[in-house]
């Protein structure tokens, strides 16, 4: 973890520094926004900036905005001003903390708010064989892929190999090549120069260059365009890279790992990933399972959850009843890791007496778990595909495509995720459907809430 400390409270700011190096962190100060976004554009990065609540907290958030730098703020401040506090968060701080800090305080909200606490649990011996490939690899520098369906864990896996590797204590850089735009990931990836294109307003040094010396995961790489993936396949080979608007190659020396929940070989076919990338990238391969085929992790990993849940929440630790674990291990978990947690923190909540029942096993609706029927997403998309097909005949085919698109995402709650895997396409694929819907004036379901959401998963 890389932390930023940004304002004049150095002094104050002891604790908070003192934490955060103990737990291997590495910390950077900065007196003004203007060199902490010099720090940032530069490099160093930060996984979480402690700004002084005397600074322009909004100032920082919009220059943060412009120049497309995700991380995010905790203000601090000496006084216990509700009024300072409230507008720090309404600026978009994430969390406001009072100076000097609560040691649990800072130790929580560091934890909390950088999203620093990915265990590593399993019990199950089909990834108990994928982490003992992980240990025996994890001491090279071979690219590694990290393939699974969506919500099985391979960033936290990605960070295990890193974990135990020579570059452990070295940046661990991630970037999401689904989340980013198509024309931004370039300059998220190899930087630019100042004045390369419109709003490039000062050099910012891009992923590559933050991770040399330590490893660079590439997440979900197969929806990057193929267009890119040939100035990554060169990065790759010669580990130099170019900034955009640049004039000459820099040096970097870092270790690739790259995730996907798709078929790559499949990809290649299809001519949206290039077959030497995936030669290169696939050194070695870490197939994760999908959860339901690891029946053993199921309990491991809920009884993990209820106790992380119980301690966030103030609750007490209650065992899961006998019953409670029935339908857990019975259920398919489709959404792998990531909807068990989400339901395990549901049943944290929902639990009466003294243990969690199936009662407390429910949906996000409500429902019993081991009563719920089809999940309504599904449900309606695939009544919406049904009405679709009903009149084929005489329409062409981009209409018929253009309509299936349209109700399944109308289905689904505007939930691009849910849509994309529904419609066998590519996440980015169906953006730029509807990048080229909307552009012709035809209205967009807005996105939901269900898309992207972080998770804390066995590796």
């Amino acid at each position: 973890m890389r932390l930023l400390i940004v304002g004049t409270l150095k002094g104050q700011l002891t604790t908070a520094t003192k934490i955060a190096m103990e737990n291997g962190a590495s910390v950077t100060h900065a007196e003004a926004i203007e060199q902490a976004m010099a720090v940032l554009r530069g490099g160093k990065g930060a996984d979480l900036l402690l700004v002084d609540v005397a600074l322009d907290i909004r100032d920082l958030v919009m220059r943060l905005e412009a120049e497309h730098i995700h991380v995010p703020i905790v203000a601090c401040g000496i006084s216990n001003d509700a009024r300072a506090a409230v507008a720090a968060i309404h600026a978009g701080a994430k969390e406001y903390i009072p100076l000097p800090p609560d040691p649990e305080l800072i130790a929580a909200v560091l934890a909390a708010v950088a999203n620093d606490s990915r265990d590593l649990v399993y019990r199950d011996e089909a990834m108990g064989k994928v982490i003992k490939l992980a240990q025996q690899i994890a001491g090279s520098d071979a690219s590694v892929m990290i393939t699974g369906e969506s919500g099985t864990g391979k960033e936290v896996l990605a960070r295990y190999v890193h974990s135990r590797s020579n570059r452990a204590k070295r940046p661990f850089i991630s970037i999401n090549c689904a989340a980013i735009p198509e024309h931004l990931l370039e300059s998220e990836l190899f930087g630019h120069e100042k004045g390369a294109f419109t709003g490039a307003v000062a050099r910012r040094i891009g992923k590559f260059e933050e991770a040399s010396g330590g490893t660079l995961l590439l997440d979900e790489i197969s929806e990057m365009d193929v267009r890119l993936q040939s100035k990554l396949l060169r990065a790759i080979q010669e580990r130099v890279i170019d900034r955009v608007g640049g004039t000459k190659p820099v040096p970097v020396d870092i270790r690739i790992i790259a995730t996907s929940n798709r078929n790559l070989s499949e990809a290649v076919r299809e001519g949206t990933f290039r077959e030497d990338l995936l030669f290169r990238l696939n050194v070695v391969n870490l197939k994760i399972p999908p959860l339901r085929d690891r029946p053993a992790d199921i309990l491991e990993l809920a009884q993990h959850f209820a106790k992380k849940y119980a301690d966030a929440n103030g609750v007490p630790l209650r065992p899961i009843s006998a019953e409670a674990r029935r339908v857990l291990t019975s259920n398919r978990w489709q959404g792998n890791v990531r909807e068990l947690e989400n339901t395990i923190h549901r049943s944290v909540l929902m639990a009466q007496g003294d243990e969690i029942g199936p009662d407390a096993i429910v949906t996000p609706d409500g429902d019993r778990l081991d009563l719920a029927k089809t999940a309504p997403a599904v449900a309606h998309a695939t009544f919406a595909a049904e009405q679709v097909t009903r009149a084929l005949v005489g329409r062409t085919v981009a209409d018929v495509e253009r309509d299936l698109i349209l109700e399944t995402l109308k289905h689904c709650l505007g939930n691009r995720t849910h849509a994309a895997n529904i419609l066998g396409i590519s996440i980015r694929t169906l953006r730029n459907k509807l990048n080229e819907y909307a552009d012709g004036g035809i209205p967009i379901t807005p996105a939901g809430s269900g898309d992207g959401q972080r998770f804390m998963a066995a590796g």
